[in-house]
Formats: structure tokens, C-alpha cells, sequence
């Protein structure tokens, strides 16, 4: 999606925060979807979540986080048994490798502790930029643009950015914004991703954001039929998840992860399970 026509660096910075503040409106309760107790759990989930969805991550970190609770229990993982407990995600070979490898390394480098800065993060096997602005967001509370598919579909989308080179995106955005609202930003933009504007069909005529966004037009504009293409707690049917979620915005994670343990469970009325890896990375 090119810029908007004739539209200022100052006009673009300030259409930019005003999606932002919008979607903070739309989304308070807007947070890290996979679940995590301390860095080291989030570093794991997030090099899982390659090429797969969070919820499928978040089905299988149970298991492996309790029978690999830290850094030093992991590294000494045997290669099969853990792969086993990741097969779900996709790929599972190569990530039973990174997370081993990069496990030994945080034994070896940094006393079994994740490093809290960009600059050790990735050092580490299988952790790149976007890993690393996860981890440090949202275990350590160091701003940081988080750049996956959602966020560069988006980005593009709203003009914000011409670049399909995620380190190039990185910046456009980040000089947009003020730096402390950089993880939020991120967070409130992989929602909208999530539940409105898909990549294949966005629900543009209901998107509360529409009158902002140059790539209105591209989905489905006829209200009706763009509700039916509603994900996650705004979907058709999720209304007591959303009502729950509003009202308590400290404890929306908490009702989305019990969601998603019903729908696993097959218990009717909770939001079907995640899509295979394939068409997790389509949408």
C-alpha cells in the first residue's frame, strides 16, 4: 500500500497516532498472547510460534514448561523427547535444535538467566529482531516494535510504511510513534490483525478504523457480510468472551487462555481451535 497522496510527514505521523488511539479504544484489553510466566517462557513460546499461531503454542507450552522449567533443564533436553512435545507447532526439528542450542548458550553466556537486551538476544540460536522486541516488551519492559506478518501486512496497509524489509519497517514505524508506546503499539496492530483485517478477506466494512485507512476497499465493505469475517472474541457468537474481557481488562488474558482451554476441550459456544501452521502463516 503506497502513502496516502499528497500527505505530509507530519500529516502521516499523526494519522498514525490516531489509529493508535482508536485502537487502544477498540482494543483495551490488548496484550501478549502466549502465555508466559518470566522471560525465559516467553523466549521459548515466541520461537515456537514461527509458522504456527499462539494458540497452538499456547496448547503445547503446558506440558513443556513443566517438564523443562528453565534454561539449564532444557539445554540438557534429549533432541526426541522434545520434539515430541513441539511437534504440534510445525518444524519441529529445527526449533527442538534452536531452543537446545540457545538454551545451553544462556547456561554458558549468562547464568542461566535471558539477557534483557537486543543486543544478547540476538546472539541467541533462532532469535531474531522481532523475537527479541517480544521478549524485551514484554518480560523486561523495554519498548520495541514487534515486526511479524500481521504488523507488516498492517503497517503496509495503513501507509505507514512502503518497505517489505521488516528491519526497514521497524524504523519507518518507530519514527511514527513516541518511543514508550512502541509495545503497545505493536500489540494493539496484531490484534487488529487477528480479528479484523485478515490477509485474505479483511472485514473492512466493520473496521471501526476504516475512515483512516488507505486500503479500505480491498476486503469486504458491506457491513453484514463483513461481521460473518469477524475472528478471536469479536466474532459472531463471542459476545459473553468480549463482554468479559471489556469489563475487566486486567484479567482479559486470563478469559482468553480459558477460551481457548474450552475450545480445545470441544466445549460449544469457544472459538475453534487455531488453523494448521499453513494457514496460520496465510492469515
Amino acid at each position: 500500500m503506497k502513502p496516502v497522496e499528497n500527505e505530509s510527514p507530519l500529516a502521516l505521523k499523526r494519522r498514525a497516532r490516531r489509529i493508535n488511539r482508536e485502537l487502544a479504544e477498540l482494543y483495551p484489553y490488548a496484550h501478549a498472547e502466549l502465555d508466559f510466566r518470566n522471560p525465559f517462557e516467553l523466549l521459548v513460546a515466541t520461537v515456537l510460534s514461527a509458522q504456527t499461531t499462539d494458540v497452538r503454542v499456547n496448547a503445547v507450552t503446558p506440558a513443556l514448561f513443566a517438564r523443562y522449567p528453565n534454561a539449564l533443564a532444557l539445554s540438557e533436553a534429549a533432541s526426541v523427547e522434545l520434539e515430541t512435545l513441539i511437534k504440534p507447532t510445525g518444524f519441529f526439528r529445527a526449533k527442538a535444535a534452536n531452543l537446545i542450542a540457545l538454551a545451553t548458550r544462556i547456561v554458558d553466556q549468562y547464568d542461566g538467566e535471558v539477557p534483557g537486551s537486543l543486543k544478547a538476544l540476538t546472539t541467541l540460536p533462532g532469535v531474531g529482531r522481532k523475537t527479541a522486541n517480544v521478549v524485551l516488551g514484554n518480560a523486561f519492559g523495554v519498548p520495541g516494535i514487534t515486526v511479524d506478518t500481521h504488523f507488516i501486512r498492517l503497517a503496509r496497509r495503513f501507509g505507514w510504511t512502503e518497505s517489505a524489509d521488516p528491519v526497514r519497517i521497524e524504523a519507518d514505524v518507530a519514527a511514527l510513534f513516541e518511543r514508550r508506546d512502541w509495545t503497545m503499539v505493536s500489540h494493539r496492530v496484531v490484534f487488529h490483525g487477528r480479528r479484523i483485517c485478515h490477509a485474505r478477506n479483511p472485514a473492512c466494512g466493520a473496521c471501526p478504523i476504516a475512515h483512516l485507512c488507505p486500503a479500505y476497499g480491498e476486503g469486504e465493505v458491506d457491513p453484514a457480510k463483513a461481521a460473518k469475517l469477524l475472528k478471536y472474541e469479536l466474532a459472531p457468537g463471542q459476545e459473553a468472551l468480549l463482554a468479559r474481557m471489556l469489563a475487566d481488562v486486567g484479567r482479559a488474558a486470563e478469559y482468553r487462555q480459558a477460551s481457548q482451554r474450552a475450545a480445545r476441550a470441544g466445549v460449544a459456544g469457544t472459538p475453534a481451535p487455531a488453523a494448521t501452521p499453513a494457514a496460520a502463516a496465510a492469515e
